[in-house]
C-alpha cells in the first residue's frame, strides 16, 4: 500500500512537473508570437514612412508644381504664393542696426541686430514676443497698427540705434506676415485673409501705408519698407506623401481634419501624437507594455516633441531613459528592456521621416527659386531643429542626399532665433543698403 501511494504521489509530481513546464512553454511561445508581431507591426510602419531620395524629389517636385499653379491663379490656393517684389538679396555687405517684425497672428514678435558685413558675425540681438489683447484682436485695423506701433516704439527706445547707424531718412523695418497678404509692391500691400484676426477691414487697403501711418503717429522715425510673407507651406499635401493610417486617424480627429497635411508629418506639434498612436496599437495588438493597455496612453497629445527626443536619442544601458519617461508620462512602470527599445525606433521612424520632408521641402523652393545652383543660407528656427540633434541631422543628410556631391555644398543650414523676422531684417539691411532697388 505505501509503495502505491508512493508511485502515486511521484505520478502527481511528475504531472504537475508537466504541466508546469507546458505552461511555461507556452507563455514563451506567446512572448515570442507577440514579438513577432510586434517587429511586423513596426516593419510595415517603417516601410509605409520609408523616405528614400527618389520619393523626395517627387514630394519636392510635386512642392515646387503647387507654387507655380498657386502663383497663376487669381484665387487663393493651400499654399497662398503671392508674387514678391523686393529686388534685392542681401550680399554680406551689410552693416548697422536693424529692426524686423513677425506679425504672426495672435501675437507678433519684434527684433533687431547688428549686423556687421562679412567679417563679422551678427551681434546685439535682442527679441520680444508680445501677444495681441483679445479686444484688438477682433477690433478695427487702425487699431491693431496703432498696438503695434506703440510697442515697436518701446522696444526701439529700449534698444535703439547708436549714432554711427543713422542713414538718411527713416529708419526702414522690415515686416513678415503669417498670414497671406497681396503685395502691389514693395512698400505697400492689401490684405487678402487674416488668419487670425477679424478686422476685414484692412481687406483692399494698402497694408503697409496704414503701418507706416501708426508709426508716424506715436513719433517713430520708421518706415515699413520690405514685406516678407508666409507661404504656409504647412498646408501642402499631395499623393506622393508618405501617408500612414495613424497619420490618418491623427487627421480625422484633430481640429482641422483635411487640411494642414505636411505639417503634420514634420512639425513638433504633431510628431509626438504620431508616435502614441503607434504604442497605443502595439499595447492593443501584441501586449507591448503587459497583458492590460496603459490607460494614460489612450489619450491624446500627452507625448510632447521633448520627450519624445529624449527617449529617441538616449544611449544608455537598456534604454533607461526611455522606461523613465514612460513612467512619467504613461504611468508605465515596468516596460522590458524590447519594450523600450521598440519605443526607441518608433521614435526613429517618426523623426527621421518628418525631417527628411522637411529637407525635401527646402530643396523645393529652393528649385523654384532656381538658386540650387547658387549658394543660399537657409535660416530655421524653433526647438525641434535647435533641440532635437537626430532631426536635424536628419534634414541635414536629406539635402545633401537630393542635392548629391557637386551641389549639396550650395545649400547652407542655420539655426536661427529671429525666425521669418530675421529674414525681414536682412531685407530691410538690404534696402537700405542698395536704396536704388
Amino acid at each position: 500500500m505505501r509503495k502505491e501511494a508512493v508511485v502515486a504521489a511521484a505520478t502527481v509530481t511528475a504531472v504537475a512537473t508537466v504541466a508546469g513546464v507546458a505552461a511555461t512553454v507556452m507563455q514563451y511561445k506567446r512572448r515570442k508570437d507577440r514579438e513577432k508581431q510586434t517587429q511586423r507591426i513596426l516593419r510595415k510602419f517603417a516601410s509605409e514612412c520609408a523616405t528614400p531620395v527618389p520619393k523626395l524629389w517627387e514630394v519636392a517636385n510635386a512642392l515646387v508644381s503647387d507654387m507655380e499653379t498657386s502663383l497663376s491663379s487669381q484665387e487663393p490656393s493651400t499654399l497662398n504664393m503671392l508674387v514678391s517684389y523686393v529686388t534685392s538679396l542681401p550680399n554680406g555687405d551689410e552693416k548697422g542696426l536693424y529692426y524686423g517684425l513677425n506679425m504672426r497672428g495672435t501675437n507678433f514678435l519684434i527684433l533687431c541686430a547688428r549686423l556687421g558685413g562679412k567679417n563679422d558675425p551678427i551681434s546685439d540681438l535682442h527679441r520680444e514676443q508680445i501677444s495681441i489683447p483679445s479686444n484688438v484682436l477682433v477690433g478695427t485695423s487702425q487699431e491693431l497698427f496703432d498696438y503695434i506701433a506703440v510697442e515697436v516704439a518701446k522696444f526701439v527706445s529700449a534698444h535703439p540705434a547708436d549714432d554711427d547707424d543713422a542713414t538718411a531718412g527713416p529708419k526702414k523695418l522690415g515686416v513678415t506676415v503669417s498670414y497671406p497678404v497681396d503685395q502691389i509692391a514693395a512698400t505697400s500691400g492689401s490684405a487678402i485673409k487674416w488668419k487670425c484676426f477679424s478686422a476685414d477691414d484692412t481687406v483692399g487697403k494698402a497694408l503697409l501705408n496704414d503701418m507706416n501711418q501708426a508709426l508716424d503717429k506715436h513719433g517713430l522715425d520708421m518706415q515699413v519698407f520690405s514685406l516678407a510673407i508666409s507661404m504656409e507651406w504647412g498646408n501642402f499635401n499631395c499623393s506622393k506623401l508618405p501617408l500612414t493610417e495613424f497619420d490618418a486617424s491623427l487627421d480625422k480627429e484633430s481640429s482641422n481634419p483635411g487640411s494642414r497635411i505636411f505639417e503634420k508629418l514634420i512639425s513638433a506639434m504633431y510628431l509626438g501624437e504620431i508616435v502614441r498612436r503607434v504604442l497605443l496599437n502595439m499595447a492593443q495588438e501584441t501586449a507591448l507594455f503587459g497583458e492590460t493597455v496603459p490607460q494614460k496612453l489612450a489619450t491624446p497629445c500627452l507625448l510632447k516633441s521633448p520627450d519624445m527626443a529624449a527617449m529617441h536619442q538616449d544611449t544608455s544601458e537598456d534604454h533607461q531613459v526611455v522606461g523613465k519617461k514612460l513612467n512619467e508620462i504613461f504611468g508605465i512602470t515596468d516596460s522590458t528592456p524590447m519594450a523600450r527599445k521598440v519605443v526607441a525606433e518608433v521614435c526613429d521612424i517618426v523623426a527621421e521621416r518628418g525631417a527628411r520632408l522637411a529637407g525635401a521641402g527646402i530643396v523645393g523652393i529652393i528649385k523654384k527659386l532656381g538658386r540650387v545652383e547658387k549658394r543660399s543660407v537657409v535660416t530655421v528656427e524653433g526647438g525641434l531643429y535647435e533641440h532635437y540633434r537626430v532631426f536635424r541631422n536628419y534634414l541635414h543628410s536629406s539635402v545633401w542626399e537630393m542635392l548629391g556631391n557637386d551641389l549639396s555644398d550650395n545649400v547652407i543650414l542655420e539655426h536661427s532665433h529671429g525666425g521669418s523676422g530675421a529674414g525681414a531684417l536682412f531685407l530691410a539691411a538690404c534696402q537700405t543698403q542698395n536704396p536704388d532697388s
